[in-house]
């Protein structure tokens, strides 16, 4: 592989790193400050959680895609360890997502025992449980499902008269079995069908209900449906830029490794980082509540920056007229002749 192809896969990927981490600390800042009881709102809380799981994926996910690019020797545990996070943050977004459908959901066919069963309580339950099954659906190689014997026999013909480790690559300790039958049909695949379908769902009840309801009961039915819409997005966002890489690994399983080349795997891996980073674009443009938030919190950042930079300038000013009174200089800015006369007679 060409050095360049290598400087321009690890140049985008510091600058999806870095517009993960921005955008998605502004949607957590803009969501649990600038909403009123945003996190007593299931939506919300869900899509905090998935702010959080893209905020993670530019400061964990990224750097360990181009670490874990044969640049770094290091154990087959800590390999494989390290290999499984970057799982465990996809789970945790497809989980989110689908909690967030389940919630629509319920709102909209059980509006009269909503507020009853999701609670706050059940809330902060529900996204503590998406986390736990992340952890333990990405951490499934950790109990058996893993390639060490290829990276034992690498490790064996490499360390035969030293200790060094070898290379670490993803698929030199994840399987491609593992990748294509489990974590893609069975964790990414599946619950995108759910949700596919609850989305379905959503719009064909309230497309029914719109047209039998009152002028008054369609400015709520359209609003919902406008967040449906939105919340739809940002799921046909997530399909669009993982399947491509998970389609890649399902080639490089029934064809061998020479049915992906080098570069399109790396537009894979990009496309599915950039995932995390357009989100907070999506929420920006499409939900107004979201949208009133980050104004609000961009007016306060502002305001506190005008009132620090007032408080230097009162500092400075102050500190200047205090001279101006120990050395008691007139407006023409000569000591007064008291001051002179005090001065010498201290002399004297």
């Amino acid at each position: 592989m060409a050095e360049w192809t290598w400087v321009a896969y690890t140049t985008l990927e510091v600058l999806i790193a870095v517009a993960c981490c921005l955008g998605n600390t502004l949607v957590v800042c803009a969501v649990c400050v600038g909403i009123r009881d945003s996190l007593r709102e299931p939506t919300f809380c869900f899509l905090v959680s998935l702010a959080v799981a893209d905020f993670l994926v530019g400061v964990a996910a990224v750097p360990l895609a181009v670490l874990l690019d044969g640049w770094v020797n290091m154990t087959s545990d800590l390999c494989l360890l390290l290999s499984c996070v970057v799982l465990v943050l996809t789970q945790a977004s497809v989980l989110s997502l689908l909690a967030i459908a389940v919630d629509r959901y319920l709102r909209l066919h059980t509006p009269h025992r909503y507020k009853a069963v999701a609670t706050q309580q059940r809330t902060c339950l529900a996204v503590s449980v998406c986390w736990i099954l992340s952890c333990l659906l990405g951490f499934t190689p950790m109990f058996g499902w893993h390639n060490y014997s290829t990276l034992a026999s690498d490790s064996t013909n490499t360390s035969s008269s030293s200790f060094i480790s070898p290379p670490c690559t993803f698929l030199s300790v994840i399987s491609l079995p593992f990748m294509v039958y489990f974590n893609f049909l069975g964790c990414v695949m599946a619950p995108l069908l759910v949700m596919t379908f609850l989305y379905i769902r959503i719009f064909w009840s309230l497309q029914s209900r719109l047209k039998d309801s009152s002028p008054q009961a369609q400015a709520s039915l359209l609003r919902e449906r406008r967040l449906a819409c939105s919340l739809a997005l940002v799921l046909i966002l997530f399909a669009g830029c993982w399947i491509p890489l998970h389609l890649m690994n399902c080639l490089l399983l029934f064809h061998g490794p020479k049915a992906v080349t080098q570069g399109t795997l790396y537009t894979g891996i990009l496309l599915s980082h950039a995932n995390s980073a357009v989100n907070p674009v999506v929420y920006a443009y499409r939900i107004p509540k979201i949208q009133q938030a980050y104004s609000q919190t961009w007016s306060r950042l502002m305001r506190l920056n005008c009132c620090h930079g007032d408080k230097r300038v009162r500092r400075s000013i102050t500190g200047h007229k205090s001279y101006r009174d120990d050395t008691d200089v007139d407006q023409e800015g000569r000591l007064h002749p008291n001051t002179i006369k005090q001065k010498s007679t201290v002399m004297f």
